[in-house]
């Protein structure tokens, strides 16, 4: 897959009293993009569902560089930076960019999946397998050894 980039629409309610984009809206953002970012390539909810698992995440961070203000017309993108390469365990990081071709903050996150009925934590099947392997990967990507489940 090419880069993944969604445009983003600022709201009125993503603007805090300093009058720039509120912390808490990244985390937002990130989120909406890794759900369009899976439902591209045919992990939709539903399909989540049936396979009765869920993406989980154990650490997310936000490195903001440049501020945001209501009128700035940005995007934001998803690329893998390393996994297992059964994808049970990834790191996706998110570049939130302005028109200009500024970065203003950059998201990382590490996450894994979870069986939804034995709530721990699981091998995704071939399905999510070769969804993943199409996500765009990062220039600096790499290959992990996984960690045993717990």
């Amino acid at each position: 897959m090419e880069k993944f980039v969604l445009p983003i629409q600022i709201r009125w309610s993503d603007i805090d009293q300093n009058r720039h984009m509120r912390h808490s809206v990244y985390y937002d953002y990130g989120a909406m993009m890794r759900m369009a970012l899976l439902s591209s390539e045919g992990l939709t909810t539903a399909k989540l569902e049936e396979l009765k698992i869920g993406p989980i995440l154990f650490r997310e961070e936000a490195v903001f560089r440049r501020e945001i203000k209501l009128e700035d017309k940005i995007t934001i993108d998803a690329e893998v930076i390393k996994a297992t390469r059964d994808y049970g365990r990834w790191s996706l990081r998110h570049n939130i960019t302005r028109e200009d071709g500024t970065v203003c903050a950059i998201l990382t996150v590490d996450g894994a999946w979870i069986d939804m009925e034995k709530r721990k934590l699981t091998i995704p099947s071939e399905f999510v397998h070769g969804a993943f392997a199409k996500f765009p990967q990062a220039p600096d990507f790499q290959w992990v050894e996984p960690k045993p489940l717990q």
